[in-house]
């Protein structure tokens, strides 16, 4: 669970995340240990048109999830994955009365097993997901000094926006149909 972690592609109902999905041109992770036994620090670093920016934010870990509860509620699972250079993430946001959902592969390296993307690509069919956006594993990831900004609050707003998630839907369809 700890260490590095780079972003292979998921799926999302969450507005705005496919238009983000082909924006991005790669993420990572680097989940570390506090001194507190439950909370993990995690650093997400992310290109998105071309701009390396990163998110900073505590979350708690027990018997295999993890969660935020505070401004949002999120609650990521681990699901079991036959890669042992991968996570399969399967998480829930719930703000307001607003919940999405998301499967997430993420892996030690930046390749994969055609096996492990069809078995991805499955658990999103059975899931009744949205298709997955699998990212370019080939582009430039960003640097690992990039200065965080706090992640959750940012994150907050833009799941209280309800305008913006029926311009976000709207921007996801026109990606959809455009890229694909």
């Amino acid at each position: 669970m700890l260490g590095k972690w780079l972003y292979i592609g998921g799926s999302s109902d969450l507005p705005g995340s496919r238009s983000l999905g082909h924006l991005m041109t790669s993420v990572w992770l680097d989940i570390t240990a506090t001194t507190k036994s439950n909370i993990l620090n995690l650093i997400q670093t992310q290109r998105i048109y071309g701009k390396c920016s990163s998110l900073l934010y505590n979350v708690t870990f027990e018997n295999s999830t993890m969660l935020i509860e505070q401004p949002f509620y999120l609650k990521e699972v681990y699901l079991p994955t036959d890669c042992s250079d991968c996570l399969v993430v399967y998480e829930e946001i719930t703000s307001g009365k607003d919940t999405f959902t998301s499967l997430m592969l993420f892996s030690k390296t930046n390749s994969v097993s055609p096996a492990v993307l069809e078995m991805f690509k499955t658990q999103v069919e059975c899931l009744q997901m949205p298709s997955a956006i699998m990212i370019d594993t080939n582009s430039e990831i960003c640097p690992d000094n990039i200065s965080p900004s706090e992640g959750l609050s940012a994150l907050n707003s833009l799941l209280e926006a309800k305008m913006g998630h029926r311009v976000a839907r709207i921007l996801d369809s026109l990606f959809d149909m455009f890229v694909n």
